[in-house]
């Protein structure tokens, strides 16, 4: 069995699609836990036409996540926002490069779409992230390991995606991360510049515990430098030569973005 752990706050726009994408999965075996934190919309009373099991719990993301892994009952557990639809062969590919490989997670690349032009830049600035690294993060796992290893750093709020697939690469190697080529499609909805540069100060404030975690520096060096990130946009000039605009959009977003981490870290 697969446990799929959603987590959600407000989201009554979204969980519906979610939820249909993980009945709709070619892979039968699921469990579905939708681990909510305090919406004020009708997003739990959806989610309980999907499955019984919504529970409350928080206060951040990482605290939700490990109240769902308590609370699964599969062998491996799928780890999902509210504004993600998943592929139909996601889990089934999951599962089977987990027991051909002996993984403990594996990455699942993701695609964006949205309304308006900054969704579009997010979707432009996607296209770089596949298939690197130290910024694609596992969401599959093995509940077993993720139990012995205490779950998401409930300290963490933003970087916690990226830490726990590196506690994992540090304590059993690097090749026990795989991956699959089945996409997970991330909802933006109507993504405003405001909306995005408030989140990142948001991460901000929570970043000093992620860059002084002794199995996050390295990869904290590489995620936060600007010309290490820039490097990765001009590898590939036919995305620009296609789509100037969200192009160039996408480097004044991220230079923004970038701006508004640093803020928010730097008023802590």
């Amino acid at each position: 069995m697969v446990s799929v752990i959603v987590t959600t706050k407000n989201e009554s726009s979204h969980i519906a699609s979610c939820l249909t994408s993980i009945q709709r999965q070619t892979y039968r075996d699921t469990q579905i836990i939708v681990v909510d934190n305090g919406s004020t919309d009708k997003t739990k009373e959806i989610a309980r036409t999907f499955t019984p099991q919504v529970y409350d719990a928080g206060p951040e993301r990482s605290a939700q996540r490990n109240f769902g892994v308590k609370k699964a009952k599969g062998t491996y557990v799928l780890f999902l926002d509210a504004d993600m639809i998943v592929t139909p062969d996601v889990i089934g590919e999951c599962v089977d490069a987990m027991m051909k490989n002996n993984y403990i997670g594996v990455v699942i690349p993701e695609r964006s779409f949205g309304i308006g032009f900054w969704a579009a830049c997010k979707s432009f600035e996607r296209r770089y992230y596949e298939g690197v690294d130290w910024i694609e993060a596992a969401r599959f796992f093995r509940k077993r390991i993720i139990a012995d290893l205490g779950g998401y750093d409930e300290r963490l709020t933003g970087p916690e995606d990226f830490e726990l697939p590196q506690r994992i690469k540090e304590r059993y190697g690097q090749k026990t991360i795989g991956r699959i080529s089945a996409y997970i499609n991330h909802d933006e909805g109507k993504l405003s510049l405001a909306k995005l540069l408030k989140k990142k100060y948001y991460y901000g404030t929570k970043m000093h515990r992620y860059r002084t975690l002794p199995d996050s520096k390295g990869y904290f060096q590489r995620q936060a430098n600007p010309l290490t990130r820039y490097a990765l946009f001009f590898r590939k000039p036919i995305y620009f030569l296609k789509e100037p605009l969200h192009g160039i959009g996408m480097l004044i977003m991220k230079t923004l973005e970038m701006f508004a981490l640093t803020w928010g870290a730097l008023r802590t």
